[in-house]
């Protein structure tokens, strides 16, 4: 087989008549990078030579590696947990997200179930009992449903979350409790006695009717079973919680209501209550101490007269509390209602789920539709369901998209004249790429790589426009390859001409994607190296598989098949015309253009003196006078050798044609030549499009300071449904967040209390903290327990003086006394634990508010045990959990009076709320003051760090524009370092990364006049820019750099012959973002399709108006230059004329 030829740069008019003597010109009139090129494309074109001849194999096998591929999808795997999609990976956020799951397991406590009322006209006041009655309309709805699954039935009774039930030694009160426990639901229904209707337990006693919370008074109850059984304790724990009369104390809603009791403020008055007055300062559960729901946990929208004194709102909101899956697990294993279910954790998942979904359902119907109040229901459920169907492929868009591009490239391929037509190609070509991204995304799932919403919602379409941009390339090169070319070689010289461009633009993107990979959020991480897999698998399948199709193609041509239909001969192909041999380098000119029609031998001489080579042309050639020109023979003289690079040079070959319809003729190549590039390269015009991609870029620079940090839930939930309808409330009227201020292990908590007590001062002071009640002690662990024990020790204090209790006996004295005289004897010394000479010397309290170290961890045993409502309350969450130790106080014996220490604390939390969130600027806020307390702590030896979804969601905004800069700079300079080594010229590369530069920046400010903001979606967009820019800029640097001539010909004749692939592939990128607009989420639309196709109308205008001119004002000199040296054997040709040909005859 012949050798490659390395001259495929050279202008037509000097390329020898045999390959044997090129070697000799490139000696010395090329230069050393044409010289790496060369070589490389040698290496093409032995590959495509070989492609050709085995390209029924390399078909098959290509299709049946990438099929094999392609299986890897059975075993993908998609993510839709929103901690594992977006914390970052390996940040302080996800070693502290670890560290909490650690210790406390994978769920949380509880799961929150929501619901928003508020009223149809925008700012009317909802505090009226009117409309409290139809939010307890829709809270009784909901608080009812039930399910049946696995052949019982489950109510909120059974499922709801019960802050700290106590243990009773009675056993029939315990049970009696347990059924009447109330669930926790932080409601504007408890501030009357209607919240009592939303407990569904009910308890039954002998000669009374049904106790339920609607009729249950603790105090009368108590009374009824002292004579019974003992019930001190409890009720000492009842008085503690400030439990009273619960809510048959508290005023009627609706004091006609039949059921209303008589002990309710306006029983017998009759009168409304004062909503307004009611609601003011909040709300309680059963127990006034440990239940008080802060107003902005109800109330959205208040408006306060000038004392302050609440007067109005717009919206209510209660919130019902559900176990985890675990913690309905555990409360149900082992249980007699599940024993023949085979009860599992899953099980109890299913059911929750089922409850909720049934919850949000019903919350939405309870009222009718002409109310002039709406319900907003939503559930962590909810949440999960819009995940899912985010992640979903939706195979019409696919299909759609698919059959779209699958058109347009028949379409764009199919020629009048059947035997060169492509069409076939063009589907072949599609279904390839199709093929390809199947393989990518197969192989990802092999890899392990998961998938989620940006892989099913985006990544098939992205890679298809972006694959077939190289298909298009190929298939333009392939037909118009050199017609003296041998016909064994075309598929050789395609991939010659082409591999350079298809190798540079492919590298480029699966570096901008791996680039983008730095951002360190799982789910874009994931994103990006799924895109760059796909990347590489699309340029294996144009590189290897596609020159097999070309190649077969090439068959059906030569034998005057029809396109598509193969099996039918071409209706041209019996006409029979003497088509004359050429040889290789001779070429017929089109009539029409300025050209020199030569016939050329060509000889090298080498002076001593010199380096140069010089070509001596002997005088065979004959000028044809050119018709006129836009810009004269100058600019289009045939001395170019982009069309040998390219390959897309319009020739009028004598060969059979079929008659084709006149505007046939029109090609993009002919819209290029003779109207766009004689336009553009006009002084005028370059000065009138460098003045507007100035002004661009500064306009550009300008939306840049509008861009804002953020995505909120409301941007990805579909407009117009009723989870975007409740999430918008949400945002507007109820913004607070559960955080807490968890402390580690590592250090003494006994030493440690002032640290502690500082800590939770300063983070109880920062600007987004909800402050508690000023009537109520701060809702912490270390402040329950200090007080729980200054309160048993007054209670001994006083038993004490009143001799009940003494220093040998503690029967007579309080449950509380008897706890005081067991904690004070107490030493902590494992070999004499007791010393009842402390009874009168020590406080479980100093003066200084902090518990004695000795008896810290003893007495937190006793805390944990004794005031359960008060550790509910807490949230706490200890980790090694305190153990269990049961008092009774008639119980004498020493083994009673030890109490086992709680082992050294690993964990423990103290909750908090934010208030006020509302711009991520609000959160970068909050979050920079809760690190600083803890970083304050750290220093006096307190290891603690901030927990919760502000947290867990919003900390990458600290470092994501740094992040982004670093990323686009690193992909710049990666960029260039490529370009510099493919194309071996720095000076074309540095004007593509400039202009690349260009396209990134005018993209991010676009985005700030758009409204889209900042976050790491399209981060990763405006990463993975500078790759897919490439596409748009590296044809037409690369027609410049090998083209003869001054530089406004070259710009020309570049723009001619990559006008055509340039916007065959910005159509085909455009086509498959085109699917993304009909996504059913905003969120798809707004940060995909017009980010991306911002991108691609940037990146056109760029590379085919901006890059030429800077090009035509700035570009590099040529690579292949003909020299013209005077010497004793060569005639020194005659100084080009202005507006003259460059070639002359010698």
């Amino acid at each position: 087989m012949a050798q490659p030829s390395p001259l495929g740069e050279l202008p037509p008019s000097y390329t020898p008549q045999t390959r044997t003597i090129a070697p000799q010109i490139l000696a010395g009139s090329l230069k050393a990078p044409l010289w790496l090129r060369a070589y490389f494309q040698g290496l093409l074109f032995s590959l495509g030579c070989g492609i050709q001849r085995h390209c029924g194999k390399v078909l098959f096998l290509g299709l049946l590696a990438f099929g094999a591929l392609a299986l890897g999808l059975r075993v993908a795997v998609i993510e839709t947990d929103l901690e594992q999609l977006w914390v970052e990976v390996g940040s302080r956020v996800s070693q502290e997200l670890n560290y909490t799951k650690e210790k406390l397991g994978e769920e949380a406590a509880y799961t929150s179930q929501m619901l928003i009322q508020t009223a149809r006209q925008e700012g009317e006041n909802i505090l009226t009992p009117e409309a409290l009655g139809l939010h307890l309309q829709a809270a009784l709805t909901a608080s009812k449903v039930q399910v049946s699954l696995y052949g019982k039935s489950w109510d909120l009774n059974k499922i709801c979350y019960k802050s700290g039930v106590p243990l009773i030694e009675n056993g029939m009160i315990e049970r009696m409790i347990e059924k009447l426990f109330p669930c926790v639901i932080l409601t504007p229904l408890d501030c009357f006695w209607e919240g009592a209707k939303l407990q569904g337990g009910s308890a039954y006693l002998p000669g009374r009717p049904d106790i339920q919370w609607t009729n249950l008074d603790p105090e009368q109850l108590l009374e009824e079973l002292g004579p019974f059984a003992s019930l001190e304790g409890f009720r000492e724990l009842l008085d503690k919680a400030q439990v009273g009369q619960a809510y048959v104390g508290r005023p009627c809603l609706h004091p006609d209501d039949l059921h209303c009791p008589p002990s309710a403020p306006n029983h017998h008055s009759r009168q409304a209550p004062n909503v307004a007055q009611e609601l003011s300062g909040g709300c309680h559960g059963f127990s006034h101490k440990f239940m008080h729901w802060q107003e902005e946990l109800l109330l959205g929208g208040m408006a306060r007269d000038p004392q302050g004194q609440l007067l109005r709102a717009e919206a209510l909101q209660s919130t019902f509390l559900l176990m985890s899956p675990r913690q309905l697990y555990e409360h149900f294993r082992g249980d007699y209602q599940t024993h023949d279910i085979g009860w599992s954790e899953e099980q109890a998942s299913t059911v929750l789920q089922a409850w909720q979904r049934r919850f949000v359902q019903l919350a939405q119907e309870a009222l009718p539709e002409n109310s002039s109040q709406q319900i907003h229901a939503f559930s962590s459920t909810t949440l999960d369901d819009i995940l899912h169907a985010f992640s979903e492929v939706s195979a019409a868009r696919v299909v759609g998209g698919y059959l779209l591009m699958l058109a347009y490239a028949c379409v764009t391929m199919l020629r009048w004249d059947c035997a060169q037509s492509q069409g076939a190609v063009g589907l072949a070509g599609v279904l390839l790429v199709a093929l390809a991204v199947a393989s990518g995304l197969g192989l990802c799932a092999l890899l392990g790589i998961t998938f989620n919403a940006a892989t099913t919602q985006v990544l098939p379409f992205l890679a298809l426009g972006i694959g077939v941009d190289d298909i298009f390339l190929l298939a333009h090169a392939f037909t118009e390859a050199p017609p003296g070319a041998p016909l064994q070689e075309r598929t050789g010289e395609c991939l010659q001409r082409t591999g350079t461009s298809v190798t540079l633009t492919s590298i480029n993107n699966m570096v901008a994607f791996f680039m983008a990979a730095l951002v360190p959020i799982p789910a874009l991480r994931a994103f990006s190296l799924q895109a760059a897999i796909v990347v590489g698998c699309n340029f294996a399948a144009v590189m290897l598989v596609f020159p097999a199709i070309l190649s077969l193609d090439l068959r059906r041509r030569h034998c005057q098949r029809l396109d598509v239909l193969c099996c039918f001969s071409s209706p041209c192909s019996a006409r029979v015309i003497q088509i004359l041999p050429q040889e290789l380098g001779d070429r017929t000119v089109p009539v029409g253009i300025a050209h020199l029609t030569t016939t050329v031998q060509a000889f090298t001489h080498c002076e001593a003196s010199s380096q140069h080579v010089v070509t001596i042309l002997p005088p065979q050639a004959h000028l044809v006078s050119p018709p006129s020109d836009p810009l004269g023979s100058e600019l289009f003289s045939p001395g170019g050798s982009t069309r040998d690079l390219l390959g897309q040079e319009e020739e009028t070959r004598q060969k059979a044609a079929c008659k084709s319809l006149p505007c046939a003729r029109w090609t993009l190549a002919h819209f290029a030549r003779y109207q766009f590039a004689p336009l553009l390269l006009q002084s005028h015009t370059k000065a009138m499009v460098l003045v507007l991609f100035g002004a661009l870029l500064g306009l550009s620079l300008y939306g840049a300071t509008l861009v804002q940090d953020g995505l909120a839930l409301t941007d990805v939930v579909p407009r117009g449904t009723k989870e975007h309808a409740f999430l918008s409330a949400q945002l507007r009227y109820f913004s607070l967040y559960e955080v807490a201020l968890v402390t580690q292990g590592g250090f003494d908590y006994a030493h440690s209390q002032r640290a502690l007590f500082d800590l939770h001062q300063r983070f109880s002071s920062l600007k987004a903290v909800l402050p508690p009640p000023a009537t109520q002690a701060p809702r912490t662990w270390l402040h329950y327990y200090r007080n729980w024990l200054q309160g048993i020790q007054a209670a001994f204090d006083q038993d004490w003086a009143s001799g009940r209790i003494t220093r040998y006996s503690y029967r007579n004295g309080s449950e509380d006394g008897a706890l005081a005289y067991k904690l004070l004897i107490q030493t902590g010394d494992a070999q004499e634990p007791l010393n009842f000479s402390q009874l009168t010397t020590r406080k479980l309290v100093d003066k200084e508010g902090l518990i004695p170290p000795e008896l810290f961890y003893v007495g937190l045993t006793v805390w944990v045990s004794s005031d359960p409502l008060g550790l509910a309350a807490s949230q706490a969450n200890f980790y090694p959990p305190p153990p269990e130790w049961l008092h009774d106080k008639y119980d004498t014996t020493g083994e009673n009076l030890r109490i086992p220490p709680a082992q050294p604390l690993e964990f423990a939390q103290f909750p908090f709320l934010l208030r006020g969130l509302q711009k991520t600027a609000d959160f970068v806020e909050a979050i920079e003051g809760a690190r600083a307390a803890c970083a304050e702590a750290g220093q006096a030896g307190v290891h603690a760090y901030p927990s919760g979804s502000p947290f867990l969601f919003w900390e990458q905004y600290l470092g994501l524009r740094h992040c982004f800069l670093l990323a686009v700079c690193i992909l710049l300079v990666c960029t260039f370092l490529v370009c510099a080594l493919l194309l071996l010229n720095p000076w074309t590369a540095g004007l593509i990364v400039l202009v690349l530069a260009m396209v990134t920046m005018e993209l991010f400010g676009i985005m700030g006049f758009l409204g889209i903001k900042l976050s790491a979606i399209p981060v990763v967009i405006l990463v993975a820019s500078v790759g897919i820019g490439v596409e748009f800029t590296v044809h037409v640097a690369l027609g410049f750099l090998t083209t003869q001539g001054s530089r406004n010909l070259r710009a020309a004749r570049a723009l001619e012959h990559t006008f055509t692939p340039v916007t065959d592939g910005a159509i085909s990128t455009f086509l498959g973002l085109l699917m993304l607009a009909g996504s059913n989420f905003d969120f798809i639309v707004r940060y995909f399709f017009v980010v991306l196709t911002v991108l691609t109308l940037l990146g056109l205008l760029h590379g085919l108006v901006l890059l030429p001119v800077l090009l035509s004002i700035l570009g590099p000199p040529p690579e292949v230059v003909q020299m013209y040296k005077e010497s004793p054997k060569v005639l020194s040709p005659p100084a080009p004329q202005e507006g003259g040909l460059r070639a002359h005859k010698i």
